[in-house]
């Protein structure tokens, strides 16, 4: 019989300190420190194309997008991560003492990948359920046409609609803003 090793769980302050040094972006959940996958060029397309959509949709409105780089902290479940793209509501709500984490996302969109597209769809979204601003989420699909847009309709209630047409447009409740698959899916050979 084997021993088996308990790994000691880290702090936050320890990851946050480790991650300001880190040349790779790192996800934080419950005392253990995850890299990050590396996105495709499709991925970073979608990305890109989402975050400038909502850009230039929220333009002039108490709204601030962010794209890869932010990292969000979600206390309830001691979860720090990276959103492929976050809308949070103005005034910007960061952690106490920290410049560069942010609280209030009220829109997440996540480009799937293999590696991550069950953890986005079960654990992530079910810990993204906990930040009380957060409305609407949206699961991408980088290799088909092929969008998931869950809404809180109530604090216990969301709904799902699913987009496969590149001609749909995206109601985002939340921001008061339409997305069209067009501009998700500009560029990107399908």
């Amino acid at each position: 019989m084997t021993p088996q090793t308990l790994v000691q769980p880290v702090s936050p302050e320890a990851y946050l300190a480790q991650e300001e040094q880190a040349g790779d972006r790192h996800e934080y959940i419950q005392g253990e420190i995850k890299p990050m996958a590396s996105g495709t060029p499709t991925h970073n397309e979608i990305s890109g194309n989402l975050y400038i959509a909502l850009k230039l949709g929220l333009k002039k409105q108490p709204y601030r997008v962010f794209h890869v780089d932010q990292r969000l902290w979600v206390p309830s479940q001691e979860i720090y991560t990276y959103p492929d793209v976050m809308v949070t509501r103005k005034p910007l709500v960061l952690q106490e003492g920290r410049k560069d984490t942010v609280l209030n996302a009220c829109l997440i969109a996540e480009v799937l990948s293999p590696a991550t597209k069950n953890y986005d769809r079960s654990e992530k979204f079910h810990y993204y359920r906990s930040i009380p601003e957060f409305q609407d989420y949206l699961l991408i699909e980088p290799e088909r046409l092929f969008v998931e847009h869950y809404h809180r309709n109530s604090p216990k209630q969301w709904s799902l609609t699913e987009y496969t047409a590149i001609d749909e447009i995206i109601r985002l409740e939340s921001v008061n803003c339409d997305i069209a698959l067009t501009d998700i899916y500009a560029d990107v050979e399908l």
